[in-house]
């Protein structure tokens, strides 16, 4: 090989290959415009329940994460996790609770108190990553601090409704709450009561979980010795015996029908009554039910109905920290899943109450709760029902100032900075192509106009003005170059003194909510 052709065989060698790491995508415009209208609209909701916006660093100390992380001498399981150069330990947020309860504690005499704060970024997760499983992704929180009421779960739980509801998912989904203390309440009554029993626990509230997925009887054999799948894996079972695996299901899988009783409250009273059953004795358990009654009891007096907003025993998320109340916002309409088997779209938000975070901080303790939207899977739903709201409206590409004398490269700036200044989106191509290679340029920006100007139209003090969205449709019914160059579709001179009136009149015809 020839010293030339190693050369270039080395230089071949050096060059890069591009790749996106695992866990992460590229987002375009159309999709962040989209995704930030339906952002817009949570955010409207948030403020209009008197939550205040608040910024917390992507960068958190990892000790700060807490129970959200395993041993620190483990730093990077589960986080991304780095030293700072005095040797302390710095993880990226795993969510956006934990920095709150940090923010909280740290600030904690000069906020107002309860202090309703949201927050929207990206979260970071230091796992192995699949189909719909992202290393990164978007979250947008609402939470209240400071406040123990059972109150305040009832009004997340109604902005959850209505954030829903504005994003045009009406009917499309319902807001099941349960318990903590409900299911402490349930594990005492059938004697799992204890920390030797905690895995054994932990064993049955997974079975629970998949009551949707599962049904009855899928949930009854993990309660039990175990249960074989279709493809014939073993799950071993809660090992419970039958007594106790009946009255679990007995609490799982009772439903009374909404239109029981004379009204919505007589309805609750119905339903909680076969929940007594089951946490039987324990002052836990009829805790948890009272404070779920309760939250019932304003969410109807506010006007939501059990379609809407109801206790679900089969709730059962992120029990190593929340503290009472859970609650998840489920999209109710069927999707397909990888299987080709019809199954509901599933939560797109949930949280619960955490007392016991701020207070990792603080001597005291600090009531909070809040839930978390998850970003990118409301936003597939969306796109899966068709929501106008990211349709919005179209929106113009640049208008384009061709270049056709590089020798006169000030004068076409002028031209564009005449644009700029009446607030018209504008720019001068800055590449090296020719004519026809620019026209190709606007087109790929989705432009609206491109302004021409040779040497004759500037010695007579003219510009060229090609509609390239009229002149495209003109082009679908010419049909010879000739009638091409005879028609000049859409194209037009005009004094440079009307360029920028001449260019917004092109804008309004085609995209009158730019207009003014």
């Amino acid at each position: 090989m020839s010293k030339p052709e190693t050369a270039k065989a080395e230089s071949r060698a050096e060059i890069l290959k591009p790749r996106l790491p695992r866990g992460f995508v590229d987002r375009r415009a159309d999709e962040i415009a989209a995704q930030g209208r339906m952002l817009e609209t949570i955010r409207k909701s948030f403020e209009l329940y008197g939550f205040e916006a608040l910024e917390t660093p992507f960068v958190e100390y990892t000790e700060a994460l807490g129970k959200f992380l395993p041993d620190l001498d483990r730093p990077n399981a589960g986080v991304f996790s780095f030293q700072d150069d005095d040797e302390a330990w710095l993880s990226l947020r795993y969510d956006l609770t934990a920095p709150l309860a940090r923010f909280v504690a740290e600030n904690y005499d000069a906020l107002p108190k309860p202090y309703r704060s949201y927050r929207a970024g990206y979260v970071f997760r230091n796992e192995k990553p699949g189909p719909g499983r992202f290393r990164q992704f978007m979250q947008f929180d609402a939470d209240i601090v400071g406040a123990g009421s059972v109150a305040a779960d009832a009004e997340t739980c109604m902005l959850m409704a209505d954030t829903l509801d504005r994003l045009g998912l009406g009917g499309q989904y319902v807001v099941k709450v349960n318990n903590r203390k409900v299911l402490d309440g349930v594990m005492e009554a059938i004697g799992l009561a204890g920390p030797d029993k905690a895995g054994q626990r932990l064993t049955v509230l997974r079975a629970i979980d998949k009551l949707d997925r599962l049904g009855v009887d899928g949930v009854r054999d993990l309660l039990g010795p175990g249960r074989k799948d279709e493809s014939g894996d073993f799950t071993k079972g809660a090992g419970l015996d039958a007594s106790a695996v009946s009255r679990i299901l007995a609490y799982v899988s009772f439903q009374a029908d909404a239109g029981d009783g004379a009204d919505k409250m007589a309805f609750w009273e119905k339903f909680f009554a076969g929940w007594h059953e089951a946490v039987g004795e324990s002052e836990t358990g009829r805790a948890g039910i009272a404070e779920l009654h309760a939250i019932m009891r304003l969410c109807a007096a506010a006007g939501y109905g059990h379609d809407v907003i109801r206790a679900d025993p089969s709730v059962v998320r992120g029990l190593e920290y929340y503290t009472g109340p859970v609650y998840e916002a489920e999209l109710t309409f069927p999707v397909t899943n990888e299987d080709g088997q019809t199954v509901r779209f599933g939560s797109v938000a949930g949280g619960g109450r955490y007392d016991g975070l701020v207070g990792r901080f603080r001597a005291e303790p600090v009531p909070a709760t809040g839930f978390s939207i998850g970003v990118s899977r409301l936003f597939s739903a969306l796109q899966l029902v068709k929501s106008p709201l990211l349709a919005g409206t179209e929106t113009p590409g640049p208008v384009v100032v061709l270049v056709l004398d590089r020798e006169n490269m000030a004068d076409y700036q002028r031209l564009v900075a005449l644009l700029r200044a009446d607030g018209i989106r504008a720019e001068l191509y800055l590449g090296s192509a020719g004519m026809k290679a620019q026209m190709k340029y606007a087109d790929r920006r989705r432009a609206p106009v491109a302004v021409i100007q040779g040497s004759n139209e500037r010695l007579a003090g003219e510009v060229q003005i090609k509609d390239l969205i009229e002149g495209a449709r003109a082009a679908e019914s010419i049909g010879s170059n000739a009638e091409w160059k005879a028609a000049r579709p859409a194209q037009f001179s005009c004094p440079e003194a009307d360029l920028v009136a001449q260019v917004r009149a092109v804008l309004a015809r085609h995209f009158p909510a730019t207009a003014g």
